[in-house]
């Protein structure tokens, strides 16, 4: 490798440039090849190249590539700022793209096709500039290349050299390296410190290249080269990746020489074969296949070097404003957001798919059976709060699985141990869970309680299957107490809300839960994050969230349940919001997880936008609910709320127009774009109304609670919840975390008796105390001694029989 063979290297001032930041997330396209040979994923926003992530999805190695025209006296003009962009795709679900990218003052347009060579880790761009008014030997066309080599801006070096004669740019940092290479000769290169030395700013003082630094090292970069137009407009630019410069510079080399053609036409016939092979749904608005689009995201988010991981999305939400402080952004790995787009993939029949999904959740579920916030695709935890549905949809999914006929019943024991032990975690530590869905406050929370008994559940049945009918029996009677205890923990009634909105009640958002002398209490305030006073508190029935409709979605309650009317009611009238193309919802009244009123962008505070996932969700209510028609018309509302490329947001603008922000009433806001999650509810939908059901719906909560009406028996004693009281007729079950036998008396120790506790299989052991024929107003009091150390627990408790 021929470093600055013209002579010295001449070193850039301005070490280290500014302060790295990255991206806009308002991705218009996002593509990879689907050989395994090229482990390389891009992004494209604003009418050029931005993130590419490479050697793994998780690792973002680029903030931009894009052209600058000028003149070389007054004239500047650059892609991504002064042209208005047109993008399009050789055929719908197929992510290559051609971007024409028309100069707004009418003088150029630059045309580019935009792929991933499908047999090594190179981004191809074949591009073609045409002048519209004056000559072409007028202008000058520049290419500035902001390197972020493994997800940081700073500590990246570059350098002029080549490849075996053959001129490049060059970056690296640790073990990443990139190399950009074009089919023209180069006028002019050089690397730079942004903000300081950098191409970009060379080009805005001088109008051309004055500056030719050959090496700046370790801070926030630009690379730049002036390509040779004047005897040919069409060339193409190959940005190489490699663990070293020849690795890098040999393969950017290896495309050009092999040519555009042969790797689009591979590319193409790939992914054709792959969307061929898939359930033929339909969805279709203004001539743009969304589902099509819906099922190229998926695929495009899944890893390559740890099967069955996928990202919750190739973007960093509000990525203008965020830096090297923010490495993981949405590109991670949320077990939720993955459950749910396998979900999605089986329900278009891309059951291959689905199958390595399960695999890698095998591979990354925690020693205690649980799996992490969201974590790096080795499994590594990024953020280590413990969100209970992220336990829970995992056996889900496995479920569903299986009855979709994905894996059969010779496969399914292998998953038992995962099933096991996830459902272990869950009668241990549930039903309330530290963080709700959104990532935010601990307690009982509708949608986590619905999907923690729907797992025990399912995980009854596996455990049928895997002929363990003690750990199945258990499994169920702990869903049972769970299921009816739901009113209890989040079902307010007779309070100011109630009389305002003329209901008998309605399931609060989350109820937050505190542990006094041993007791769980429930509080009656909700600390809210994201708010500018950080111990912010709402009272908990002054909230609502449409989490309440995953109790129908679960199979919990019915569609037309009192209850859930009552709920639907307020939520409408709180969370609901109209756009041109129909209903869109919050999360939850008072959320501040969005920009702020101003626009501008989302910095730990802000104001909550609508969510079109939940608009997804909402259609499938109204499907379980009968309304096949309101249904249908929400699918379409999902489809209005798509961007241009067909792509749907994380959130909606829910404002006037802020055209300077690019921010417009009904369109996607600065947070991520596309989110995969809202693509598979998208995806979900349109099987569902194929199916005319709730296409993930378990049955095991249907015929367990709304056809056969099973109640529960018991209640339960955990030292984690020492509950007070029994209703009267009920069991009293004890449960503990170690064998025991529970000394125990009805008659303040008159007489005592003796029950040693069975195990569950899960972790945990009971004992049922024959309480049901007890009189009212009995106290039953106990203690332990504890089996493998044979001592005594030291501590009478008691519970009232009411």
């Amino acid at each position: 490798m021929d470093e600055n063979s013209q002579g010295e290297a001449t070193f850039a001032p301005g070490w280290p440039g500014i302060p790295a930041r990255w991206t806009s997330s308002a991705k218009s396209g996002v593509g990879k090849a689907l050989n395994d040979a090229s482990p390389l994923w891009f992004t494209i926003s604003h009418g050029i190249l931005n993130e590419v992530y490479y050697p793994r999805i998780d690792q973002a190695c680029i903030r931009d590539l894009g052209l600058i025209v000028t003149d070389g006296d007054g004239f500047i003009s650059e892609e991504k700022r002064n042209t208005t962009p047109q993008i399009t795709s050789p055929s719908k679900g197929t992510p290559a793209f051609k971007i024409i990218n028309t100069c707004n003052e009418g003088l150029y347009q630059i045309e580019k096709e935009i792929i991933s060579d499908p047999n090594q880790p190179v981004l191809l761009q074949r591009i073609r500039f045409t002048v519209l008014k004056n000559s072409a030997s007028k202008y000058r066309l520049f290419v500035v290349l902001s390197p972020h080599l493994g997800n940081r801006g700073e500590g990246n070096t570059g350098w002029t050299g080549d490849y075996k004669g053959h001129p490049m740019l060059f970056a690296e940092r640790e073990h990443f390296v990139l190399a950009l290479a074009c089919s023209l000769p180069w006028v002019k290169r050089s690397v730079g410190f942004v903000g300081t030395s950098d191409g970009w700013r060379d080009l805005h003082q001088h109008k051309k290249m004055t500056w030719e630094y050959t090496r700046a090292e370790n801070g926030n970069l630009a690379l730049t080269g002036e390509i040779d137009i004047s005897s040919s407009t069409e060339f193409v630019l190959a940005l190489g990746f490699g663990t070293n410069a020849e690795e890098a510079g040999n393969r950017a080399r290896a495309s050009l020489q092999n040519g555009f053609d042969l790797p689009y036409k591979e590319y193409l016939n790939n992914w054709k074969n792959w969307q061929d092979s898939l359930l033929p749904l339909t969805g279709n608005v203004k001539n743009k296949n969304i589902f099509r689009i819906s099922t190229a995201v998926l695929k495009t988010h899944q890893s390559t070097h740890f099967l069955g991981g996928a990202i919750a999305s190739l973007s960093i939400p509000w990525g203008f404003s965020k830096g090297d402080g923010d490495l993981g952004g949405y590109h991670l790995v949320w077990p939720r957001d993955m459950v749910q787009s396998a979900g999605a993939l089986i329900a278009c029949g891309a059951t291959e798919d689905a199958q390595r999904v399960l695999s890698y959740l095998r591979s990354t579920q925690e020693a205690d059976g649980h799996w992490p916030q969201n974590m790096w695709l080795d499994g590594a935890p990024y953020w280590n709060g413990i969100q209970m549905d992220e336990t829970a949809l995992p056996i889900l999914l496995l479920d569903l699985a299986y009855r979709e006929n994905v894996i059969n019943k010779k496969e399914l024991p292998k998953f038992w141990e995962m099933v096991k032990r996830a459902a272990g975690y869950l009668a241990q530590n549930g039903p309330v869970s530290s963080q709700d869905r959104w990532e935010e406050d601990p307690g009982y929370s509708p949608f986590t309680v619905a999907a923690e008994i729907a797992a025990l559940l399912a995980a009854a049945d596996i455990a049928d299957v895997n002929r363990e009918p003690k750990v199945a029996t258990y499994l169920r009677e702990l869903a049972d107490v769970w299921n009816d205890c739901i009113d209890r923990w989040i079902y307010v009634t007779e309070n100011d809300w109630c009389e305002k909105y003329q209901v008998d009640g309605y399931y609060e958002r989350i109820a937050e839960v505190s542990e006094i002398g041993g007791v769980l209490h429930i509080g009656k305030d909700v600390l809210v994050k994201n708010h500018p006073e950080t111990d912010e508190e709402f009272l908990a029935y002054h909230m609502v969230s449409p989490d309440a409709l995953a109790l129908v979605r679960f199979g919990l309650r019915e569609a037309n349940d009192p209850r859930i009317q009552n709920t639907l009611k307020i939520i409408d009238s709180l969370l609901k919001t109209e756009t041109p193309g129909g209903p869109v919802w919050y999360r939850y009244d008072d959320d501040g997880y969005g920009e702020h009123e101003d626009g501008s962008p989302f910095d730990g505070t802000g104001v909550g936008r609508p969510w079109p996932l939940l608009t997804g969700e909402r259609a499938h209510y109204e499907l379980a609910a009968g309304n096949t028609k309101e249904a249908k018309k929400l699918l379409k509302t999902i489809e209005s709320l798509a961007n241009d490329g067909g792509l749907i947001p994380e959130q909606t603008w829910d404002s006037a127009d802020i055209p300077e922000r690019e921010l417009i009433f009904g369109k996607p806001s600065g947070s991520a774009m596309p989110l995969v999650w809202a693509h598979a509810e998208y995806i979900k939908l349109l099987r569902s109304l194929r199916d005319g059901n709730v296409f993930d719906m378990p049955p095991q909560t249907v015929k367990r609670y709304l056809k056969d009406k099973i109640q529960s028996l018991r209640l339960l004693w955990r030292f984690n919840n020492k509950i007070r009281s029994l209703p009267f007729g009920m069991l009293l079950r004890i449960e503990t975390l170690a064998p025991a036998h529970i000394h125990w008396s009805a008659d303040d120790w008159n007489t005592s008796h003796d029950i040693t506790t069975n195990d569950s299989g899960v972790g945990i052991f009971y004992a049922d105390l024959p309480t049901s024929e007890m009189e009212k107003d009995k106290t039953i009091s106990f203690t332990f001694n504890w089996t493998e150390s044979n001592t005594w627990e030291g501590e009478n408790f008691s519970v009232v029989i009411e």
